[in-house]
């Protein structure tokens, strides 16, 4: 089918509308029309080069990856969905046979070899042609458009009573920042943490962290008003960078520093890393969500102080969370009322301005922007 995409041509150009040619589900695929899609800053890595393409070059590129909509074509030997169920498209496939998945950690699926390469999980070929070439979809979902055909292991169902344009945002930073917080640094009650970073997943780790009971939650962001809207997410206190927060946290806590801290910039350094763990106490945990460019090697870490205050520094993808579990889990949530996600959406965008949509983030000015699509797209 025709329809229409976000498409990038190079690294540091501009979004283009153009129209695709979109390939129907082959055996183990599904084909979903999207309500809606969210900005986030992973695409803005591809699009600035931080994060290239495999192959190398991997263009034309169609972003996208945290998106919800409703099933319109199943390919055969699908069985978990079928013609008009609601999903969420998990950014990470997970296919519930590998080492990885079956020892609970689903966001390590080793089908997620595969997310950078374009070539369908199913049969190794391109499922988007923009006019005569092949494009490498985001995560093989390419959420900039309001159709995509994907593989069923990333194809998560859900109940047809949760709105899915709020849906959409569990596909990636939802989940991503509140596991990182309940997961991958374990907060636990009583805790104090530290979220540095307060965008999409930030505020989201500051989630996590409230409702995993954390006495002292302290935010960490150079942008007020986004500290000003961790405080809503559960944020007790705020500052605008790490070495401003350093003394008080070392008061607030008699001295002992914080337990846990999430660091969830934009664009990660190496030289925050250093920083992150002094704001760390005895048997602290750092957690890495933040992405960088994929050739940075170089970290600082006070490597004494890291011996014998037995501290520790975590890697996190997905927040480790297990898709099949945590997107419908986190969206009980939600209904229940614990979990803030009308809240996030700071502005919506039409396809056709998704290059606002990403200055608008680039400024500090999103929390979160989502793509809306409706009669006119499908």
């Amino acid at each position: 089918m025709k329809t229409k995409a976000a498409v990038l041509w190079g690294a540091n150009q501009d979004w283009q509308i153009e129209e695709v040619e979109l390939g129907d589900p082959v055996a183990g695929e599904v084909q979903v029309r999207l309500a809606a899609s969210g900005l986030c800053h992973s695409d803005e890595h591809v699009h600035i080069g931080d994060m290239p393409l495999f192959p190398p070059g991997g263009f034309p590129f169609i972003g996208g990856h945290e998106g919800a909509g409703v099933v319109t074509k199943v390919g055969s030997g699908v069985s978990d969905v079928q013609e008009g169920d609601h999903v969420v498209l998990g950014f990470i496939p997970a296919c519930g046979r590998c080492r990885m998945c079956a020892t609970g950690h689903q966001n390590l699926c080793d089908l997620g070899a595969h997310l950078l390469g374009g070539q369908a999980i199913a049969d190794g070929t391109y499922r988007i042609h923009v006019g005569d070439k092949p494009a490498t979809a985001m995560c093989l979902l390419g959420t900039f458009s309001p159709y995509v055909t994907v593989h069923e292991s990333a194809a998560v169902k859900i109940p047809k009573d949760i709105p899915l344009d709020k849906a959409a945002l569990v596909g990636c930073g939802v989940t991503t920042g509140w596991g990182s917080s309940v997961y991958s640094a374990g907060i636990g009650p009583n805790d104090t943490a530290v979220v540095i970073g307060c965008g999409g997943i930030g505020q989201n780790a500051i989630q996590g962290a409230r409702m995993a009971g954390a006495r002292n939650i302290i935010a960490i962001d150079p942008v007020a008003a986004k500290r000003e809207f961790a405080v809503t997410m559960g944020a007790t206190h705020t500052f605008g960078s790490m070495v401003e927060a350093l003394e008080p946290i070392r008061e607030l806590t008699w001295g002992m520093m914080a337990d846990k801290a999430i660091i969830c910039v934009g664009r990660m350094l190496g030289e925050y890393v250093a920083e992150m763990m002094a704001l760390l106490g005895k048997g602290g945990v750092g957690v890495v969500t933040g992405l960088g460019n994929v050739f940075d090697m170089d970290v600082t870490l006070n490597l004494f102080e890291f011996s014998m205050y037995q501290k520790r520094l975590q890697g996190s993808i997905f927040g480790g969370a297990n898709p099949r579990y945590d997107i419908p889990n986190l969206l009980k949530f939600y209904m229940d009322g614990d979990l803030y996600l009308d809240e996030l959406v700071t502005k919506e965008y039409p396809l056709e301005q998704i290059n606002e949509g990403y200055a608008d983030m680039n400024a500090g000015e999103n929390i979160r922007g989502l793509i809306r699509y409706g009669e006119a797209d499908w």
